[in-house]
């Protein structure tokens, strides 16, 4: 049974974000499923999960011995692959065109690919090497800013354009 305080545990809501991506993949691929709707949810979750771990998870990370400083910065530069991926995919004109479906699964692989690679690594670590205290207070932080991110819709096609173009 999951106590109140692991579902403030950074390294378990990390997890359930990258959970809650892989069902709205499952969404997006479904020729009966609201694609329009999952792409939407989609594409502000990812921004505001991103911006959130760069902004309160990594630096605090980076600063563990048992944590290997290259896979933070890989983490980083999987967010930008994953960010250029999901601009090609917002920026197809027909949902479940055959452009659409393309662009849909190199999104899938980006981001498949880095979580797997950050489950493994980063999260791993931070659950061996950081004390629960303090991934609680990591997981407050991600979450108070991943909130802010999905309140000023992060996700819309003008900011993805302006993240991969910074």
């Amino acid at each position: 049974m999951a106590s109140k305080d692991t579902a403030k545990d950074v390294v378990e809501l990390i997890l359930d974000d990258h959970r809650r991506m892989e069902d709205l993949f499952r969404e997006m691929r479904s020729v009966e499923g609201e694609r329009a709707a999952a792409l939407r949810e989609f594409a502000d979750l990812l921004i505001a999960h991103a911006l959130a771990e760069e902004a309160e998870v990594y630096p605090a990370l980076k600063r563990y011995r048992d944590i290997e400083n290259d896979e933070v910065e890989h983490g980083v530069e999987e967010h930008e692959e994953g960010n250029k991926a999901l601009l090609a995919l917002l920026e197809v004109d027909e949902i479940g065109s055959d452009d659409w479906d393309e662009k849909l699964e190199e999104l899938v692989e980006a981001v498949t690919h880095h979580a797997d690679e950050e489950e493994r690594t980063i999260l791993n670590g931070a659950r061996e090497n950081v004390a629960m205290e303090r991934r609680e207070e990591l997981g407050a932080a991600f979450t108070e800013e991943r909130a802010r991110q999905l309140k000023a819709e992060c996700g819309s096609v003008e900011n993805v354009r302006r993240i991969v173009k910074s």
